[in-house]
């Protein structure tokens, strides 16, 4: 008897304890002119062609989420509306190469030489390298309007100068897309925020590795809705830059 009241007072303390809701909010995000700006990570061949460094591991995934045509969506309506574009590249210098130690994909990266350059002060060699647009974006990055930063060295925008762009802008809310949905875009997204933006993600427009070892895309999916502002797809982020 004493062991059945026990087990009767546990489940009642048990019950006096506040539930999380599972259910995560969407708090949103509304485009305002002269404050908000297209971010796109890495929309460079080596990512996005079948010719690319990592199309073996990244070509499904693009290839499904239409990842190409929806990041020329985000450009063309952009170019369009007058909203900023940034893009924030990734490059790899032969110094870069001397690193003594290294992560497991900048590891692979430097091993498999993706977005090699030869210099920072030359592009010789550059057109039509893995480091370079894909070529259906050139019009619009090479348009003169465009920002392109410094490079970003491992995954995120701390190792270049985007958010000093940005903020010399007067932008304070991104509406962010491009390569890789769990590296790049993913690590562009945590440091946006941490440093003070608002941040909406274009799921659609983004793309992963999938490998046996875990399917990169799964994860950020995850990590974007419970982060961002909230998640858009291509179709409901052109409609708001549209809208603003």
């Amino acid at each position: 008897m004493k062991t059945i009241v026990k087990a009767l007072g546990t489940i009642a303390s048990l019950a006096a304890i506040p539930v999380a809701l599972a259910d995560l909010p969407d708090p949103g995000m509304q485009i305002i002119k002269d404050r908000t700006a297209l971010v796109v990570t890495d929309p460079q061949n080596d990512f996005l062609s079948p010719k690319g460094v990592t199309w073996g591991v990244v070509g499904k995934n693009v290839k499904a989420n239409h990842t190409v045509e929806n990041i020329e969506s985000l450009f063309k309506t952009a170019k369009a509306e007058g909203i900023p574009v940034f893009v924030s590249p990734h490059y790899y210098y032969p110094h870069d190469h001397g690193w003594k130690f290294e992560g497991a994909l900048e590891a692979l990266m430097h091993k498999i030489g993706m977005f090699n350059r030869k210099d920072p002060l030359t592009i010789e060699g550059f057109s039509g390298s893995g480091a370079d647009w894909l070529e259906r974006y050139k019009p619009y990055i090479n348009d003169g309007r465009t920002t392109v930063t410094s490079p970003h060295k491992v995954y995120g925008p701390e190792t270049n100068d985007l958010v000093l762009q940005l903020r010399k802008q007067g932008i304070d809310k991104v509406v962010l897309a491009g390569m890789s949905a769990n590296l790049c875009t993913e690590s562009h997204m945590r440091e946006l925020l941490e440093q003070g933006f608002e941040v909406a993600v274009v799921s659609d427009a983004t793309a992963a590795a999938q490998v046996e070892e875990g399917d990169g895309y799964a994860a950020a999916l995850v990590n974007f809705r419970y982060m961002a502002n909230t998640v858009w797809t291509t179709e409901q982020a052109v409609l708001a830059m549209r809208a603003k």
